[in-house]
């Protein structure tokens, strides 16, 4: 016989603890759900600590025993895991795709009544990125050392944001974790998908401009100066056309100022970055990438879409309004949009509604304002939410789809204005050339 510790959920949601002896790991959890419990962790006390006692398990590591090395390598037992970290400048954070692959594998696990332990550590096994596979381990022992699995994730934020583990404990309350997970799986692939839209949007209209920029500038320190000579030992001086001689001056000007324009370029980008740490400064800069010609409006779509489908998320989970709008407010990414849900916030804290606030920002659309006002009415916002964000899907794809048709052909038209603009202008004096070698012949 075994010892189990377990923490698991009564009927109403309370959270119990305990520890219960069975033969094996399915036993112990068969033992647990017959006393009407529904189990979040369960793990065998033996893997916890190398002795019964508590006491000689924080002093295991410095007594150098073979079993407790594993844990030496992290930083040894469940305090060890939380506190001692690498840097954060070491930390980067992990893809989406891996953390969305995990989620969904672990809702698949847990839902097939495999218990939270021993789904970790299936996952761990076939994990194949370094950084989320140490922070499995450290998230399995301490949910082996008694801790829960949300408090477990605190422990690594650049893997697992406040959403995540916000919705975890929420779903550990509720006795629905397999549910909350599957529903971070969703989430978390209908943002990447959107996200990836945009970005792929975006790379046929900056390879284009890439390519415009260098075909310029190769002309213009290259081509161009051996024209230039050319005009002058041909023509002798004469008076070169308008554009031609435009086109020489910026020339001359590009290669003898590239050491200012290239210093230029990084003091403005250095600017911007110190401007954007600013508060008002990032604010301006969110504002004006909202109220840009072409991609505000796909940026303005898209926080619409995030804001409402992770509110609608937090809230179909169980998480309170007023926890959900703030993890929300730090999630947008968006000043202004932060603003005003700091403003629904404030609003809902004061028992009043969220429909006043919203409409007062020019983010959210009427019809967004319409819809939430018809769910808190109804009492069902969380679907209303979903369904406003479902709806912005559809208008991000259409924002995305019209975006890359208006700006494909200006860039092209840009593009040959540029270079056409030079070879005309190379082309003028070619002629006077012909002209006075045909008349010389003659």
């Amino acid at each position: 016989m075994a010892t189990f510790q377990y923490i698991a959920k009564d009927a109403s949601g309370n959270e119990t603890r305990g520890q219960i002896e069975a033969g094996d790991r399915n036993s112990a959890i068969a033992a647990v759900r017959a006393q009407g419990l529904f189990p979040t962790a369960l793990g065998e006390v033996k893997r916890a600590a190398s002795t019964p006692a508590a006491a000689p398990k924080k002093a295991s590591p410095k007594r150098g025993g073979p079993a407790p090395a594993p844990a030496a390598k992290k930083g040894g037992g469940l305090n060890a895991s939380i506190n001692i970290k690498l840097p954060s400048w070491m930390r980067g954070r992990i893809k989406t795709k891996v953390l969305t692959q995990f989620t969904r594998q672990l809702a698949t696990l847990v839902n097939a009544g495999l218990p939270l332990m021993r789904g970790i550590e299936v996952l761990k096994r076939q994990m194949k990125d370094a950084q989320m596979k140490e922070a499995l381990d450290g998230i399995g022992e301490n949910i082996a050392a008694g801790g829960t699995f949300s408090e477990s994730l605190t422990a690594y934020p650049k893997i697992f944001d406040n959403l995540y583990v916000n919705m975890v404990k929420a779903g550990e309350a509720g006795g629905v974790l397999e549910v909350v997970l599957g529903r971070l799986a969703e989430f978390a692939e209908k943002s990447e998908k959107i996200k990836n839209k945009v970005k792929g949007a975006m790379i046929y209209p900056i390879v284009v401009l890439v390519a415009a920029v260098g075909i310029t500038a190769f002309l213009l320190v290259t081509v161009i100066p051996k024209f230039k000579q050319v005009f002058a030992d041909m023509l002798g001086g004469a008076e070169l056309p308008a554009i031609t001689q435009f086109v020489i001056d910026a020339s001359d000007w590009v290669q003898h100022n590239y050491l200012v324009i290239g210093v230029g370029v990084v003091v403005l980008i250095v600017l911007k970055k110190i401007i954007g740490k600013t508060e008002k400064g990032a604010t301006a800069f969110d504002w004006l990438s909202l109220r840009m010609p072409v991609t505000g409006t796909l940026i303005q779509r898209t926080a619409v879409s995030r804001v409402t489908r992770t509110l609608g998320t937090l809230l179909s989970s169980g998480v309170p309004i007023l926890q959900s709008l703030m993890i929300v407010r730090d999630t947008t990414g968006n000043r202004i949009v932060s603003n005003a849900l700091q403003s629904v916030h404030d609003a809902v804290k004061e028992g009043e509604g969220m429909t006043t606030p919203l409409a007062q920002c020019w983010v959210f659309p009427p019809m967004v304002v319409s819809m939430v006002e018809v769910g808190e009415e109804t009492g069902a916002l969380a679907e209303m939410l979903t369904r406003i964000a479902n709806t912005y899907d559809d208008e991000v794809d259409n924002a995305v789809a019209g975006m890359t048709a208006a700006i494909e052909p200006a860039l092209i038209i840009v593009l040959a204005v540029v270079v056409g603009t030079i070879v005309v202008a190379m082309f003028l004096p070619m002629i006077k050339i012909i002209q006075s070698v045909s008349g010389g012949g003659a």
